[in-house]
């Protein structure tokens, strides 16, 4: 067996990072994909100067085919919730960083794997793309974020379409429903990355802050949306990078954005 490792990351350019997984045959989410995604979150912070991180397959056919069915196949009840728990701290911990982060997914992309890439702030498909959460057949149900991040995606009809019937998604249905965000004609690792440079040219601040009021439309009330809009927007005003953004635009000079 293959000591290398099943995680790895780079820095592809100024401010972007690209995270590979490679654990043949299909990426399985068992634990070492889990504790490799959790070091490269740990890299990038540590690094300090991550705006975009694109997470992506060296495997053909495959984003991750899902959870580690065989080890599930081993394990007792306390340690099948001990599993479900670092899925779902990791997902949650991606969807919570500190950048932008982009799913680039060519192949399957099931159960844990289509949970972890709408964990991503963006995806984008390849024209081998097939996206699903086939739980139901297991007799379970996608229980690292999917029945919740699925219906705030493609909405509550769609979303128990995909889940109940158990099908796969393919591209254009993913893209058209909202489930995906982009199509690549060929090379799925290359758009993203092509994304990634059109995001590290604006203000990552205001990126993030675009993030946190988007997410607030789907959990407070209209008014109180309203309100935490203009908080964030008068924070940046005051302490993020609009000083910068406004006097470039004046001085019709590109910004200086960290």
């Amino acid at each position: 067996m293959s000591d290398a490792p099943v995680v790895t990351w780079r820095t592809e350019a100024p401010g972007i990072t690209v995270v590979t997984l490679a654990r043949p045959p299909a990426n399985a989410l068992g634990l070492p994909i889990l504790e490799g995604l959790d070091a490269a979150i740990d890299a990038a912070q540590a690094a300090g100067d991550v705006k975009a991180m694109v997470i992506t397959s060296a495997l053909d056919g495959f984003f991750a085919a899902g959870a580690d069915i065989k080890h599930m196949s081993t394990i007792t009840a306390e340690s099948f919730m001990a599993y479900g728990d670092t899925m779902r701290a990791v997902n949650d911990r991606l969807a919570a960083s500190p950048w932008i982060s982009i799913a680039a997914v060519d192949g399957l992309a099931l159960g844990g794997g289509l949970e972890l890439a709408m964990a991503c702030t963006l995806r984008v498909a390849g024209p081998k793309a097939k996206l699903g959460l086939p739980e139901v057949k297991l007799g379970l149900i996608p229980g690292a974020g999917g029945t919740q991040r699925l219906p705030q995606l493609v909405g509550r009809g769609r979303a128990l379409d995909i889940m109940l019937t158990a099908r796969q998604v393919r591209a254009d249905e993913a893209l058209a429903i909202g489930l995906v965000d982009r199509l690549a004609d060929g090379d799925v690792e290359k758009a993203a990355l092509e994304l990634a440079a059109e995001l590290v040219t604006a203000s990552l601040p205001a990126q993030l802050a675009v993030v946190r009021t988007v997410d607030a439309a789907f959990e407070m009330p209209l008014e109180q949306g309203f309100a935490y809009e203009a908080k964030q927007e008068q924070g940046l005003f005051e302490d993020g990078e609009a000083a910068e953004g406004i006097a470039a635009f004046i001085a019709k000079r590109p910004p200086n954005f960290a």
